[in-house]
């Protein structure tokens, strides 16, 4: 057992891990932030994404004691101070961008990794970016739409497929 911490959300963690220990299962299981799903243990899906760093991060293909002395934000610490939905997640919500709601954390960490470095993308770029984030459900469409009006971009001509 090796005994990580890390700052989650802003807050001081640790526990005691296996060597084998993913992250997301450290997030999951041992702080109670289930906000980052596992869907695939492959990852395919893209449903586990968390920030590492400043970094988008599939934490199902990260070990626990990778991320010792990190700073780790997760789907958990994204909603502003006063607990309102932040400018990306009240988007997801004005623009239909989930239906069941599985992928949403992840494509909502991954929405805030692109618009960090590229904060007007264009809908191709949106597109591109989100290849390793799998929605079963919309079909993208609105997903990358909500993501544009985060950016700010008028979206009323993108007509509806």
């Amino acid at each position: 057992m090796t005994n990580v911490t890390m700052t989650v959300n802003g807050k001081s963690v640790s526990g005691n891990v296996e060597g084998r220990t993913l992250l997301v299962s450290f997030l999951r299981e041992g702080q109670g932030l289930t906000g980052t799903h596992v869907g695939c243990d492959t990852s395919q899906c893209g449903a586990c994404v968390v920030h590492v760093n400043g970094k988008a991060v599939k934490s199902c293909t990260m070990f626990a004691a990778e991320a010792d002395g990190a700073t780790v934000d997760t789907i958990e610490g994204q909603a502003n101070a006063d607990g309102s939905l932040n400018v990306i997640q009240q988007a997801f919500q004005d623009f239909h961008g989930l239906q069941c709601g599985f992928c949403t954390p992840g494509m909502v960490m991954s929405a805030a990794a692109l618009l960090k470095d590229n904060p007007k993308p264009s809908e191709q770029e949106v597109r591109e970016y989100l290849e390793g984030n799998i929605c079963r459900c919309t079909g993208y469409h609105n997903i990358v739409k909500a993501i544009m009006a985060a950016s700010g971009q008028d979206v009323s001509a993108i007509a509806a497929e």
